[in-house]
């Protein structure tokens, strides 16, 4: 190998333990100050690190990852990954838990074609479980509302006289913070709680 091996590694923040693919990294070879991390919530799809690493990359480097998910959330990213680090950086990849996806050991067209088909393949698979999972979250978590169970923060009641509170906030008699300590609430639940009182009474409303 001519070029510098790289590593990376993606976990979100709900998975935090980076050990498994650091130990396969390493037994790979891939020396410590090459590896390069990411630890991402599942909304934000920001790599710093993954975006370091790349702008360093040169033709005839290797980046070794884990396995083909580390390096896109889906199909299209995926695709799109291998493509800028196969064709535009000129690099190789490793992918440990698919001895087929290693482009140095497919450098003739069959190997290229084989790895081609083996990655297309797999990003759609990667892709679909993870639709999969997404469906079966979903069902659980209508199933268990039906069965009356509830998610979230429990409501804080509110108390038998918040209307006479409420009219005297309105009237300047309190403070808002006075008017969630009475009500044993944050200011911010507070001016939730406010925001649906005010839609109540707007409902209750005579139509002229």
């Amino acid at each position: 190998m001519k070029g510098n091996v790289y590593g990376y590694i993606r976990v979100s923040t709900r998975e935090q333990n980076i050990e498994r693919q650091m130990i396969a990294l390493q037994e790979a070879g891939v020396n410590e100050n090459n590896i390069y991390i990411d630890k991402q919530s599942g909304k934000n799809f920001q790599r710093p690190a993954y975006a370091k690493m790349l702008s360093l990359i040169q033709e005839g480097d290797l980046i070794i990852v884990k396995s083909i998910d580390r390096l896109g959330r889906n199909y299209q990213e995926i695709m799109e990954q291998w493509s800028i680090i196969t064709k535009e950086k000129k690099a190789d990849i490793c992918i440990l838990d698919m001895p087929l996806l290693d482009t140095t050991k497919t450098k003739d067209l069959l190997g290229t074609f084989i790895s081609d088909v083996v990655l297309q393949l797999l990003s759609f698979v990667a892709e679909n479980e993870r639709d999969n999972i997404r469906q079966r979250q979903a069902e659980g978590i209508a199933a268990a509302k039906a069965r009356g169970v509830r998610f979230g923060k429990p409501v804080i009641p509110m108390p038998d006289n918040f209307p006479e509170l409420y009219r005297q906030w309105e009237a300047n008699h309190l403070t808002i913070n006075e008017l969630a300590s009475l009500c044993n609430m944050g200011r911010s639940t507070m001016y939730k709680r406010i925001g649906e009182y005010r839609e109540l009474l707007y409902l209750e409303m005579p139509l002229d």
